[in-house]
């Protein structure tokens, strides 16, 4: 699937970014020696495909500069170009310092102009974290033995991305516990999963036709690709009239489920599969919030 996918961006041709022969030591030759690096190729798939993407991008105005020349200022020019689409913007500078680690490490540059640069503030909520009635809007829609159904639970009692989900079959449960390689960096940090199966999950799983490796396939009897199946869960979720529900808000609630189920932060971790603190102590001090709020309340008399 790797090679395949390379195939489709075209990530096997190793070629100038602008077309045309680069000038040693600018931009648009470093960028082309990145691409055809141990170090780029190391990277996964989705990785390489946005990463070339946003640094093309670049390319298409600072192709001919100088490498050497490129300042701090220069790196937040960039960065602000995208100022109006923070995530855009943020992508920007996270491609360049990828470019410039790579570009002092072989002596191609010999600084590197994105140190003390910073991602432009912003506040985002990310995906919308799915509620018990939202969960159960979609059982009421889908009922179980239906694909939809195993896919929701799937995601919903593991925690799982769905470029994991769409991977996870049979073979994966053992000895009641389901174990498998997160897709998410399994290049550079690879995290093995193991939980065990919820009683919940398991009555779905067996009560589900299948006859592939994978729990779920196309209609094909294919396994889904990541974008096929963020598509076909975006209409089962249209279906049952959930337009704010999606595939990666499922994780962000298996993990808030959990927090409010009093687990600690490396107990969540440990199914979730995340190596910062950051992401899941928010869930935990939201839970302890709400927990303390409650008692808070219990103990309020007011005047009589």
């Amino acid at each position: 699937m790797d090679a395949y996918q390379k195939a489709l961006s075209g990530l096997e041709k190793v070629t100038s970014v602008v077309g045309r022969p680069a000038k040693p030591g600018s931009f648009g030759h470093v960028c082309t020696l990145y691409y055809s690096s141990a170090v780029f190729g190391k990277l996964n798939v989705k990785t390489q495909i946005w990463r070339r993407r946003v640094i093309d991008e670049i390319c298409c105005q600072c192709a001919d500069f100088p490498i050497d020349k490129m300042r701090p200022s220069d790196v937040r020019k960039l960065r602000d170009q995208k100022a109006e689409f923070p995530s855009a913007s943020e992508a920007r500078l996270k491609a360049l310092r990828a470019l410039f680690r790579f570009a002092c490490d072989h002596d191609l540059a010999a600084v590197d102009p994105t140190i003390g640069v910073k991602r432009l503030e912003h506040y985002s909520e990310g995906h919308h974290t799915w509620t018990t009635d939202e969960v159960g809007q979609f059982e009421r829609r889908h009922p179980i033995g239906s694909k939809a159904r195993l896919a929701m639970v799937l995601m919903l009692y593991t925690a799982c991305r769905r470029g994991d989900v769409v991977r996870l079959g049979p073979q994966h449960v053992k000895d009641g516990k389901l174990e498998y390689r997160q897709a998410k960096n399994s290049k550079r940090k690879p995290s093995d999963i193991s939980i065990p199966v919820h009683d919940d999950l398991m009555e779905i799983i067996d009560a589900t036709p299948r006859q592939h490796l994978t729990f779920l396939t196309t209609e094909y009897g294919r396994p889904f690709t990541e974008a096929g199946f963020g598509n076909w869960f975006r209409d089962r979720c249209d279906e049952a009239g959930l337009k704010n529900c999606s595939a990666h808000g499922l994780r962000k609630a298996s993990a808030k489920y959990l927090a409010e189920g009093g687990a600690s932060t490396l107990e969540i971790m440990s199914v979730t599969g995340h190596r910062s603190l950051t992401e899941v102590e928010r869930y935990t001090r939201e839970a302890g919030r709400k927990t303390l709020a409650e008692s808070a309340m219990a103990k309020f008399k007011p005047r009589t």
